[in-house]
């Protein structure tokens, strides 16, 4: 043990005597460690990232959604076939249709979406108001911090109810419990029997994904919606006279404004088994093809199928990225070498002196390896401490989601340390292998 610690002494003497040429030696390690670290939180991130977006959207989930057609001085100046075509749009009688045909739907839910002001107590804010079934909550695992769910007589009787979300709940109920008190939804008094729990999530992937910010929304029966807000199914007196209005306004110009007739704004259907998405997407097109006179209005998508696409896509990209942060670990190895070597001729009639004083050739072998593992350890440390700090600038920098894993630290010091065996067994044993008498005569 003595024989090792003053083989260790002497190489760490050695590299200290010579500190700027060891820290240029390290330099590789150094910035090979830092980007495999910093390249592996940025993978772990976004790997993260997709995952948390899949919880947003559900697990097997396969949504319908409008097309929505455009103004009708539009659809006028269309061919007479197209004008024949008639569809009732998105509706109710779809989601029974749906239930009767598909077999294995473990949920389903249908949505309406309008934009609304809620007021209470001088306050008022603007709001999207959703109308949904219970479903809707399992869907897309939201959890309630206050209250309960609607309840069968609530949809039976389409009843004045709601679940707010949690920042509603903070900005008109600050001081006070908010279940069983109401609020002013457009034209409707409203009583909250709910609180949604707070999800916090990027707004830049919500839009992505098309899904809203539930801590702002107020949802209320899809019954209630129809029956007390809006069925846009409906003809009546007041839609026919404002769509009268409308025209005269736009009879000198053309209008891109889009009319949207379909009752549903969305339907979210959920399998029981990720591997029937695909068949029962293949029969919902057949089906409401069929149901909407071969006129597609509609648009049928699999947001779990598009986020794992993405998460491969992501995924080969960490891949080589990683890869390419290895390879500045090997260079960084062959620079190790390199510099071992020269370090090696430098330092012949060192070398012969030490043989020619007793030394072995182990010892030779182990301080010249023990000079390059040591270098290793240093840079891989730096290189740690560097990955890390990189990897929180770009985080709080770039806004790009960065998560530092214990393991990817430890992968990257323990290769910076095998390449500094590697690399070092090599300048060592030609080290060791110098002749002591020749040496000494080396000019």
């Amino acid at each position: 043990m003595q024989r090792y610690l003053i083989n260790l002494s002497i190489a760490l003497d050695a590299i200290l005597a010579n500190s700027l040429r060891s820290i240029l030696t390290a330099l590789g390690i150094i910035f090979g460690v830092a980007a495999v670290i910093a390249m592996l939180a940025i993978g772990n991130g976004a790997q993260q990232e997709i995952l948390d977006q899949m919880k947003l959207v559900g697990v097997n989930n396969i949504v319908i959604s409008p097309i929505i057609e455009q103004s009708e001085e539009k659809v006028a100046s269309e061919s007479k076939k197209d004008k024949e075509k008639f569809s009732p749009g998105l509706s109710l009688l779809d989601v029974k249709n749906i239930e009767k045909v598909i077999p294995n739907i473990q949920r389903l839910s249908p949505e309406i979406e309008i934009e609304t002001n809620i007021i209470k107590n001088g306050l008022r804010r603007s709001v999207k108001l959703v109308g949904v079934n219970n479903h809707y909550f399992e869907i897309y695992n939201h959890t309630l911090s206050q209250g309960n769910i609607f309840d069968k007589a609530h949809a039976k009787f389409g009843a004045s109810v709601c679940i707010i979300g949690r920042s509603l709940q903070t900005r008109f109920f600050s001081s006070e419990d908010p279940i069983g008190k109401q609020i002013k939804c457009g034209g409707q008094w409203l009583t909250v029997v709910g609180v949604l729990k707070e999800r916090s999530t990027m707004s830049k992937n919500l839009e992505k994904l098309g899904i809203r910010n539930v801590n702002m929304d107020v949802y209320i029966p899809i019954e209630t919606m129809l029956i007390r807000f809006k069925d846009r199914s409906r003809v009546t007196k007041t839609a026919i006279q404002k769509a009268s209005a409308e025209q005269a306004r736009n009879n000198n110009q053309p209008s891109d404004k889009k009319a949207n007739y379909n009752q549903l704004d969305k339907i979210v259907v959920q399998m029981s088994n990720a591997n029937e998405l695909s068949l029962a997407t293949e029969v919902l097109q057949k089906m409401l093809s069929r149901r909407h006179y071969d006129k597609i209005d509609f648009e049928i998508s699999i947001p779990e199928m598009l986020l794992k696409q993405q998460q491969r896509t992501k995924d080969i990209f960490n891949i080589v990225l990683g890869a390419i942060a290895g390879i500045s670990l090997i260079v960084g190895g062959i620079g190790i070498m390199n510099i071992m070597l020269a370090s090696v001729l430098e330092r012949i009639k060192e070398i012969g002196l030490r043989i020619s004083l007793g030394a072995k050739k182990m010892d030779i072998i182990l301080q010249f390896l023990f000079e390059a593992i040591l270098i290793s350890l240093t840079g891989g440390t730096i290189g740690v401490i560097l990955g890390i700090s990189m990897a929180l600038l770009i985080s709080s920098i770039a806004d790009i989601p960065t998560i530092i894993s214990f393991s990817s630290v430890i992968i990257s010091f323990g290769v910076a340390a095998s390449i500094g065996v590697i690399f070092g067994i090599s300048p060592a044993k030609k080290a060791a292998s110098q002749d002591p008498i020749e040496s000494l005569r080396y000019e």
